[in-house]
């Protein structure tokens, strides 16, 4: 059968014929994936085909060339690398050529494709002559070539990272799409592919922002562009200002008294699409200038490199009273819709960035605001107060927000009891959860609440409990906050006269026949876990009460008859909540002077986690997990009972790649059983480790499981001390590895660094629970011949200058462990190593304490090592 009737009969309503034809496509590509390829681009490029044929040609081409999955990607990569020159010299012919095709659809799909075949050849230096190809007669070619090749350059830069791109071809590119978007282009479609073109090639623009001349030009164009006719194009413009604001913040100052201007036009009059991006810059701008101010703790020397314009505070008198005008545009049913998003929540999402970004500054600019609309009849005008109130609680001193918080927060509490519109109650439920969240607990000096105010707070946030679901929602999270502050208190908690009445109440909420509306039963959970969790030894009683009621909700979920899947997700989501609430519990109790009665519930509870892994929900089977973590904790040696039954669980989530947070929270579950049952877990390692081993030698599991498996090895080792000898052959060559490939991966970018350090820290907690656990047996020469090794590991990153304090603490315990297990066969050694001497001595000057006694203890051994 020819392609074109495959492709129609595999989108054909007839479900025989599809899976059909679905079977047969799969077999012509496994038997011939060169003629495969090339018929899919043939199709494509064939403008006497049928659209849906060709649309689908082109899809399941592209889907020839990535996927999600890494190991997939990588995969399809190396298949395509590997095809014959002739063979992609065609389909490369047939894509080009469909650029010009009369069918929008089938242009587009041929751009995606282009740009993903870059994306495989461009970094091996295959196609060079693609971009050159490209842009050869940009300007003479009919508007919608000229569309679809700027769209396909737009994808190129979002699929090529900028180094594989030559400079001048860069350049050629910016002008090719600059150049579409001037106002002289008279075709509105070219003009909106230049506009969102330029948005994904402004990552490659370093070059071009960092020249006056061009980055005068470059921003005259976005600027005009935001003045369209066009309501798309203005949109792209102004999406492409966001991105402007945050990668090139620095180049800013010149241009931003005219984006003001021109922000704050769309902002009052635009179509919501355009007022929502032109809102979002001025978001982009605070998330900056905060980040700046965080990074260098608000002190700037005269050379610092990134220096703060202060463009937020400039902006302050006129940019308020901006956000403000549209905190009174909301819509009737927003606080109805998970998904909501309009003019007035990103005008009061970007007023409490404003708030961060200045601080105290912020206060008078909105006060007359809030005094002026409070009390006004009209809703609007009342929940837009109260909105811009919360709204700035984060960011001022609380010096600043003290007094008018107290005078606020009795006309809040009345509000919430008396105020007859929804959404007045939301947001000031919202409100009192900031405030709680924000000038409430331990470090603040003037406590807002206080024994004479705090039975009317508790007493008003339990009847609004009862309130519409959106409005409880938010009354169970300021319930959460005000519970949390409480959490350093000592033996009095305010809250211990009303613990049973709280309790009693969020369970009635979690029952109520709404409270799967507005995420109802997951904020009750929530806030019942933090009462417990920041609960008192006076309270101990009543949270013993409360688990056989949580145990028997949790045995109630899996009694149920067949369940639809929107039934069964909200019943999973359940499980995982009590699993979460019975974790927090035995944190509670699991330890002196309740334990002994609390674990009578043990086989109970053991009992019910395991059913859990027997209904099919990775959020439930996390949550299981981590309280089967905690009760191992609690239990000590006696988890030991529970091995034989609960042992082929723990290898289900150690072999779960797909749902790879179940499997990095098996690996630490591990970690706790080791330090329950210490050396009771012998006749369990051989499994757990082969399967270790066979997790970090797999492509398919995702990379931030490593660094915790990495540590488990340490844990193991720490828990069965000399008896880990089998291991060390297979352990230790792995590690090394990943060590040298850990001590030169930095600095790619931030995300990169993090993941080389928590590897480091890994591997190091592995090296340093083997040699402790190797402490003082006979077979400690068994390690001997790592040493040199390992010392070399830590001189290299330590003169890599980018490791992490946590690294940094772990580092130097393992060059004490080093010298502390083996003595003076490694003294000389260590004598020799960077480590010993100038990395050692940071450590000891470091200010955090924690670093500066794990190196007098190293210092200590390394002494002892040495003088033997």
């Amino acid at each position: 059968m020819e392609v074109t009737q495959l492709l129609l009969n595999a989108q054909s309503i007839d479900g025989a014929v599809r899976k059909h034809a679905e079977e047969n496509l799969k077999l012509f590509q496994s038997q011939n994936l060169a003629g495969f390829l090339l018929s899919l681009a043939g199709e494509l490029a064939n403008d006497d085909k049928p659209v849906d044929s060709r649309k689908l040609a082109g899809l399941v081409l592209k889907n020839a060339l990535d996927a999600k999955e890494q190991h997939r990607k990588y995969e399809l990569v190396q298949r395509w690398l590997s095809l014959d020159m002739a063979t992609k010299t065609q389909i490369r012919a047939f894509l080009l050529k469909t650029l010009s095709s009369p069918v929008p659809d089938v242009r587009s799909t041929a751009s995606q494709v282009i740009a993903k075949v870059a994306g495989i050849e461009l970094p091996q230096n295959q196609w060079p002559e693609l971009v050159g190809s490209l842009l050869s007669n940009i300007h003479q070619l009919p508007a919608h070539v000229k569309q679809a090749t700027l769209e396909t350059l737009g994808y190129l830069c979002e699929e090529v990272s900028p180094d594989v791109v030559e400079q001048e071809h860069v350049n050629k590119i910016l002008t090719a799409v600059v150049q579409g978007m001037n106002a002289a282009e008279g075709n509105n479609d070219v003009r909106l592919a230049a506009t969102r073109a330029l948005y994904m090639a402004l990552g490659f623009a370093q070059a071009n922002f960092n020249n006056d001349m061009e980055r005068d030009y470059i921003m005259r164009v976005v600027c005009e562009a935001t003045l369209s006719p066009e309501v798309k194009i203005r949109q792209a413009a102004f999406e492409c200002l966001v991105s402007i604001a945050s990668t090139y913040y620095e180049k800013l100052a010149h241009y931003m008294q005219d984006i003001f201007n021109i922000t704050a036009k769309a902002v009052r009059e635009d179509d919501e699409s355009v007022a929502l991006q032109a809102i979002e810059f001025w978001s982009s701008i605070c998330d900056e200038e905060i980040d700046i101010l965080e990074e260098y703790g608000g002190e700037f020397t005269g050379d610092s490199d990134v220096p703060c314009f202060y463009f937020t505070k400039q902006a302050l008198p006129a940019l308020v009273p901006l956000l403000l005008e549209t905190l009174l545009k909301q819509e009737e049913d927003q606080d109805l819709d998970e998904g909501a998003w309009n003019i007035a929540m990103a005008g009061g999402t970007c007023l409490g960035l404003v708030a961060r970004a200045v601080g105290d500054d912020i206060v008078p600019h909105v006060m007359p605001f809030i005094e002026e609309k409070i009390s006004k009849p009209d809703w609007r005008e009342r929940e837009a107060a109260t909105y811009a109130f919360g709204s700035i609680l984060e960011g001022p001193s609380a010096d600043k927000l003290m007094t008018i918080v107290n005078a606020a927060l009795t006309f809040m509490l009345n509000a919430l009891t008396k105020d007859p519109s929804n959404h007045v109650k939301d947001t000031t439920a919202w409100t009192l959860g900031r405030i709680f969240e924000f000038l409430h607990g331990s470090t603040i000096e003037t406590p807002i609440i206080t024994q004479a105010n705090c039975q009317q707070i508790v007493t008003v946030l339990i009847q609004t409990m009862k309130d519409a679901p959106n409005v409880a929602e938010k009354a169970c999270g300021a319930l959460y906050f005000l519970a949390q502050g409480y959490e350093d208190i000592g033996p009095n908690s305010p809250l211990t006269p009303f613990f049973q009445e709280i309790i009693q109440s969020l369970l009635a909420v979690a029952h109520r026949e709404d409270a799967t509306e507005s995420r109802l039963r997951t904020a009750a959970y929530e806030a019942l876990n933090e009462v417990v969790r920041c609960s008192t030894d006076e309270t101990s009683t009543m949270v013993l009460q409360l688990v056989p009621v949580i145990m028997l909700e949790l045995h109630n979920t899996m009694e149920g008859e067949k369940l639809s899947s929107d039934e069964r997700e909200k019943q999973n989501e359940l499980q995982g909540l009590l699993c979460g609430c019975l974790q927090v519990i035995i944190q509670k109790l699991g330890s002196e002077p309740t334990k002994y009665v609390f674990m009578q519930h043990a086989d109970q509870m053991m009992g019910l986690f395991l059913r859990v892994f027997g209904c099919r929900s990775a959020t439930a089977h996390e949550e299981a997990m981590l309280a089967i973590g905690a009760l191992a904790y609690a239990a000590g040696p006696d988890f030991a009972k529970y091995m034989p039954e609960f042992y082929k669980y723990l290898e289900m989530g150690l072999q779960n790649f797909e749902e790879y947070q179940v499997c990095a929270v098996t690996v630490g579950v591990i970690g706790d059983i080791c330090r329950a049952l210490e050396d009771k877990i012998l006749p369990y390692c051989d499994g757990i480790m082969t399967q270790l081993l066979k997790d970090l030698s797999s492509n398919q599991l995702h990379r931030s499981v490593k660094p915790p498996i990495f540590s488990c090895f340490g844990d193991i080792a720490l828990a069965i001390g000399e008896n880990f000898e089998k291991y060390i052959n297979y352990s230790m060559p792995m590690l090394q590895s990943a060590a040298e490939l850990s001590a030169h991966a930095s600095g790619a970018d931030d995300e990169m660094t993090e993941y080389t350090n928590s590897l480091r820290n890994g591997i190091l907690e592995a090296y340093s629970g083997i040699f402790q656990g190797f402490k003082n047996s006979p077979k400690t020469q068994l390690l001997i011949p790592y040493a040199p090794h390992i010392l070399q590991f830590l001189d290299s990153i330590y003169m890599e200058k980018d490791m992490d304090e946590v690294v940094m603490k772990t580092a130097i315990g393992v060059l004490g462990d080093l010298a502390d297990t083996l003595g003076s066969h490694v003294g000389g050694l260590i004598q020799q190593s960077v480590s010993s001497k100038e990395f050692l001595n940071e450590c000891l000057s470091s200010d955090d304490h924690t670093i500066k006694e794990a190196a007098e203890w190293a210092k200590h051994a390394i002494t002892r090592a040495i003088s033997v």
